[in-house]
């Protein structure tokens, strides 16, 4: 029987220097959906990322999806809230579920009974490490949250354990690790039982009834590796050349989204697919490739109070347009005479001469 929908309010928080974005999933009590809240002013994202199938409640799974060439797991060496050392390097040789969660978060807390008994069902060959990151909650206070939870694996505070995994951008999430210490899946939001438990079997080479398939982490996993995508979610790339694919690529990989997520716009595009800034930056980026057009480099000077002339036939905006003329005028006034002949000085330094 189906409990009725939860509504989730989303809360935001930045954890530490770190800039990660905190967010709160949103679910069903027992259908499991995908959807989490990216706690960025331009949205939700659906945590769709490494093309999970996704099964009814209760149901297994009709495939699961591994990376392929795995990356290793970010090591740390921590201690947890009973003063036990916790190391990535121990727990070589089990299945390892890394599950990043807070105490003010309900889905956080609505999973962690099913934790707590995947824990059981598997306690010699499965290791579930929780992360806190309570950034304003003391210790204690995690602790005494765990004690009255019965949470049977060990919690460690973890701002800059989500930092080195690269970001956290929803609570809960969760990295599968395999036995071989490298991260093989990522899941954002409430955790399916059956199709972890699933994940879990297949790692350990238990029989399961799923079929397995292998994806290319592209940033589903780890954003870093978005450089390595060839396809972007809401990038239309439709009709460039294949040079000018490999230029749009690259600069959507190098140039920064101006949303405030701290991230390229590739990044963001995977981070949060309903970004509105990102998805124009994108779209700007395609066309300038597309047409040959694209405004020059920003010059040393600022260019804010620089005029914008009227009647321009540009085609780019006005700010490009200031941009550019403050561009021009700051080239002109490094004009200089050298012999009777005007050479003007470029940006790379070069005298270039008629």
């Amino acid at each position: 029987m189906k409990k009725p929908l939860i509504a989730v309010i989303a809360l935001a928080a930045v954890v530490g220097t770190s800039g990660v974005l905190i967010g709160m999933a949103i679910a069903r009590m027992r259908h499991r959906g995908a959807r989490a809240w990216s706690p960025s002013p331009v949205g939700t994202m659906l945590a769709e990322g490494a093309g999970k199938v996704r099964a009814n409640a209760g149901d297994a799974p009709a495939v699961i999806r591994f990376a392929k060439d795995p990356a290793l797991t970010p090591p740390f060496l921590v201690s947890d809230l009973n003063g036990h050392p916790i190391s990535t390097a121990q727990l070589r040789g089990k299945v390892v579920l890394v599950n990043f969660w807070a105490t003010w978060c309900p889905p956080c807390r609505e999973e962690i009974p099913e934790l707590i008994a995947l824990q059981n069902r598997y306690r010699d060959r499965l290791q579930i490490i929780g992360v806190s990151v309570d950034e304003d909650a003391p210790e204690s206070y995690v602790k005494a949250f765990a004690d009255k939870e019965g949470i049977n694996y060990p919690i460690v505070m973890g701002v800059e354990i989500a930092k080195e995994y690269g970001g956290v951008p929803a609570l809960p999430t969760s990295f599968v690790v395999n036995t071989d210490g490298r991260v093989v899946q990522k899941h954002v939001g409430l955790l399916e039982p059956a199709e972890t438990e699933t994940e879990v079997r297949a790692l350990l080479g238990l029989p399961v009834s799923a079929k397995i398939e292998t994806f290319a982490d592209t940033g589903q996993i780890f954003l870093k590796n978005a450089e390595r995508a060839t396809e972007l979610p809401g990038v239309d790339m439709k009709g460039l050349t294949p040079e000018q694919k490999t230029a749009v690529l690259k600069r959507l990989n190098s140039e920064s989204c101006t949303c405030g997520c701290n991230l390229t716009i590739a990044q963001c595009r995977i981070n949060d697919s309903s970004c509105a800034i990102s998805t124009k930056l994108a779209a700007e980026i395609v066309n300038e490739v597309k047409t040959g057009m694209r405004p020059p480099p920003l010059p040393a000077a600022s260019a804010s109070s620089a005029p914008v002339p009227s009647g321009s036939s540009a085609n780019w905006d006005t700010s490009a347009e200031a941009t550019a003329l403050a561009y021009q005028v700051a080239v002109l006034r490094e004009t200089r005479q050298v012999t009777g002949r005007t050479s003007s000085r470029f940006p790379t330094g070069e005298s270039h001469r008629q």
